[in-house]
């Protein structure tokens, strides 16, 4: 039941009721105030009440007592019948005045209801926050659909449903009022506004239609028609680009800040107010003329922006009588792009450089560009490049010259390579050409549309990768086979690499080497054989320790079992390091063999030397006296001889002589052999020189019938040397000569200056020496004087060369059966005391 029909039925109950049951209940309600009154006046009096009971006592009390109930009944009914007099008189007053104010009120509801008839609506109003709501609808039918006009949900938008509901919790609780407008899923637009009144609250919903849905329209339209105002101002604002907009008049209407700056003007309302223009008269005539014919203006002019000139590109657009306008600034375009073409021209020349063809085509799979190499890779013809062939005319025109991959299908290879004009991601092909190159093709999608190809002529590089591998094969078999055993670490200390040479010199298990352990690991177990530990120590060390601290060395390893190793340390790039043992247990042994042989013979030629030390001055001494006693004996003091005895002591002289130049001879080889001979020199004349030798063997030369030519080329000088030595090495080759001439032939000592060497030369023309024996001659104790006159022990060459050699020199000797023996010795002319001197350590050494 509505609010008016609960009234109605209130109203209808009052009229119906009789005047007369009125009249009783009144008549009722006012006896019982008079018989309340009357006691209260005897209730209120209670000293008359005293007074009269004292009275009483005195007369009798049955008369009195009627008297007095008589008296007061009397009194009570005149009071309240003037009491009722008077009520009765209000009550007709207020009646007739409640029942003009009943009149009012029926006439005000009619008046309402009227006005709420007038449009469809519904009305809710909710006494507190958790009260049922009254309902009175004139939008729809009573009942049910009433009902479910308050689940919002099932006709408003959710949106728009959760809003009203937020809406009407407030209201109830907090009386805060709203009006919003709503529109239904069906399409029909509502009011709906809510507002406390008298202490309830109360939602009206109402349709719009007509005058009113229209204005709601235009109110929104108007709405978002400032907001597209606002939206495309604030826009134009937050262009960095100068623009404005003229009304109809052609006065700025509205500028933005970059327009403001443009013009140095304070702010846009101040360029806006003094009519600040940017553009000069001639192009503002131009626009407006283009806005009266209502098209758009476009042009290129040059202003001042902000105090510099600059070119730019205005666009001056007309609307509803009005103009906006976009100034963008060339200058910095203009620039860029001027930027863009130097480095797309830098970057041309540098891919000009790059050994790697390049090949750009476009969207429209057109060959836009193309570097050095690309000309170099594919020689076609530069006029047909020129005109930006497509990427299959390419490949038809390749193929047509062979110089393409064979391929069986060639359609469906063209297919799926130009397949990445519509791909993503880069593709990456290998093309193996007829001509035997490999070439490595790489299509990468470009942002624009179109690829672009990357040619890497490979075969080298998979001819080094070939190598490469084959290298590393053969060093893999090379170390695998070798004796000695390998291993490699890398910088975290780990195995990386060992042969089997390796693991059986330490005796370690195959499948510990195959876990790759680390330094420690191989040390711990290889300890067992060889327990030193500063050994292992140094080792880690070099195989942990930094790339830039390490250096290579080599130690020997003498093991507990008897094996020696030789163990060498190098490092590797990138911080690995590479260890070698090779077993040298027999060369060791050998050589601990040879050492104590060695060590013998050194014994036993320290021996000799001593004895023929010994030996020689035992010798030389008696000697020395026998040729003193020949000489004195040969003197005409001690007493004439005979001829015969004079022959004798001739004899007896000539072999003691010889033999005292033997002895002599093997006492300057013991002395070189000791490293005790030291020259005494001094310059050394070589025609002086040539002449004491020469005079040395007179005798023999006239005893042989030998003649001795002396030659000399220029004016040979002098050299330092020990005159005595020299002399010594000339005699020796001229009695050897003598001793392999026959009678009747010429010997030639001929002496020459040579750049910084002084050459001597004996020669004779004797029957020459053996080839297999020419090896032989300047050893020691040896003598061919088969078939020849000269007797020698074999040392005179052995003394020329050791001599020579001492000086710094050299000998030389060219012989041929029958023909003679030429002997050259070769000194050194150089003026240094300090060379001569390392001459003759050198000669020493030898």
């Amino acid at each position: 039941m509505t609010i008016c029909e609960r009234q109605r039925a209130g109203n209808g109950d009052a009229t119906s009721r009789s005047p007369i049951v009125s009249i009783t209940s009144r008549s009722r309600r006012f006896a019982s105030l008079a018989v309340a009154s009357a006691g209260a006046l005897l209730y209120d009096q209670p000293a008359r009440a005293q007074s009269l009971a004292s009275f009483l006592q005195g007369a009798n009390n049955a008369d009195f007592v009627n008297l007095a109930l008589s008296g007061g009944l009397a009194l009570f009914s005149a009071v309240v019948a003037l009491a009722h007099l008077a009520e009765r008189k209000a009550w007709s007053r207020r009646e007739a005045r409640l029942a003009g104010e009943l009149e009012f009120a029926r006439a005000k509801l009619d008046r309402a209801e009227i006005f709420l008839a007038s449009e469809p609506q519904l009305l809710v109003s909710w006494d507190g926050a958790t009260s049922e709501p009254d309902i009175e609808n004139s939008l729809v039918g009573d009942g049910p659909s009433a009902r479910r006009m308050l689940a919002f949900g099932s006709w408003l938008a959710p949106k728009d449903a959760r809003e009203l509901e937020e809406k009407i919790d407030r209201l109830r609780l907090h009386g805060e009022s709203f009006r919003m407008a709503l529109p239904s899923s069906a399409g029909r637009r509502f009011d709906a506004e809510g507002r406390a009144v008298a202490g309830r609250a109360v939602l009206r919903i109402r349709e719009v239609s007509g005058d009113r849905l229209e204005l709601l329209g235009l109110r929104e339209r108007h709405a978002r028609s400032v907001a597209d105002v606002e939206g495309l101002h604030a826009m134009l604002e937050a262009l960095p680009t100068p623009a404005w907009i003229r009304d109809a008049q052609g006065r700025l209407s509205f500028v933005n800040s970059a327009y403001a700056q443009a013009v140095e003007a304070k702010s846009p309302d101040e360029a806006v107010r003094q009519q600040v223009e940017l553009l000069d008269h001639q192009a503002r005539a131009e626009a407006q003329a283009a806005r009266a014919e209502d098209a758009v203006w476009r042009e290129r002019v040059t202003a001042v922006v902000a105090g510099e000139r600059r070119r730019l590109d205005v666009v001056d657009a007309p609307w509803n009588g009005a103009s906006a306008a976009l100034a963008m600034d060339r200058s910095e375009i203009d620039k860029a792009r001027s930027d863009f073409e130097q480095q797309m021209e830098a970057h041309s020349r540098t891919l000009d450089q790059l050994p790697i063809a390049v090949a750009i085509f476009d969207r429209a799979k057109r060959l836009v560009y193309r570097n050095a190499a690309y000309s170099r890779l594919w020689p076609l013809d530069s006029a047909f490049l020129d005109q930006g062939p497509s990427d299959g005319e390419i490949l038809d025109r390749l193929r047509a010259e062979q110089r393409l991959p064979v391929e069986a299908d060639y359609k469906a290879w063209k297919t799926r390579l130009l397949e990445a004009y519509r791909s993503s991601e880069h593709h990456e092909h290998v093309w193996h050409m007829p001509n035997g190159r490999t070439l490595r093709v790489v299509v990468n999608p470009n942002p624009q549309g179109g690829v672009t190809y990357l040619y890497d002529d490979v075969s080298e590089r998979y001819n080094l990768e070939s190598r490469f591998n084959a290298l590393d094969r053969m060093q893999n078999e090379t170390l695998e086979n070798l004796r000695e055993g390998v291993a490699v670490f890398g910088a975290d200390g780990r195995l990386r690499f060992c042969n089997p040479a390796f693991a059986a010199l330490w005796r370690l298990d195959k499948h510990v080497l195959d876990e790759k352990p680390r330094f420690d690991v191989l040390a711990k177990l290889c300890r067992r054989l060889h327990p030193d530990d500063d050994t292992w120590s140094d080792l880690r060390g070099f195989v942990t320790g930094l790339q830039e601290a390490r250096t290579g060395f080599t130690r020997r390893i003498e093991r507990s079992d008897g094996v020696v190793l030789d163990c060498t340390a190098q490092p590797l790039p990138e911080g690995a390091a590479l260890l070698t043992f090779v077993d040298v247990t027999a060369g060791v042994n050998v050589e601990r063999a040879l050492t104590e042989r060695n060590q013998a013979l050194l014994a036993a030629e320290k021996i000799r030397n001593d004895f023929v030390h010994h030996v020689s001055y035992e010798l030389r001494s008696p000697l020395n006296n026998i040729i003193g006693f020949i000489h004195l004996l040969g003197e005409k003091s001690t007493g004439e001889l005979n001829a015969k005895q004079v022959e004798y002591l001739g004899y007896v002289g000539k072999s003691s002589a010889a033999l005292l130049a033997i002895i002599n001879d093997i006492l300057d080889l013991a002395t070189i052999d000791s490293d005790a001979m030291e020259l005494e020199l001094e310059e050394v004349d070589a025609q002086d020189a040539m002449r004491a030798a020469a005079e040395g063997v007179q005798d023999r030369l006239a005893e042989s019938a030998i003649e001795l030519q002396i030659v000399t080329t220029g004016d040979v000088g002098s050299f330092r040397g020990d005159a005595k030595r020299i002399r010594q090495i000339l005699f020796n080759l001229l009695s050897n000569a003598i001793g392999f001439s026959r009678p009747g032939q010429t010997i030639t000592l001929m002496a020459l200056r040579r750049e910084d060497e002084i050459v001597f030369k004996v020669t004779d023309r004797g029957r020459g020496i053996a080839p297999d024996a020419l090896e032989r001659v300047f050893d020691r104790f040896e003598s061919h004087t088969t078939g020849s006159r000269h007797r020698g022990v074999g040392l005179g060459l052995s003394i020329v060369r050791a001599f020579t050699e001492l000086h710094g020199g050299s000998v030389l000797i060219d012989s041929a059966l029958g023909e003679g023996t030429t002997v050259t010795c070769v000194f050194p002319a150089r003026e240094n005391r300090g060379e001569a001197g390392a001459a003759q350590e050198k000669g020493r050494a030898s």
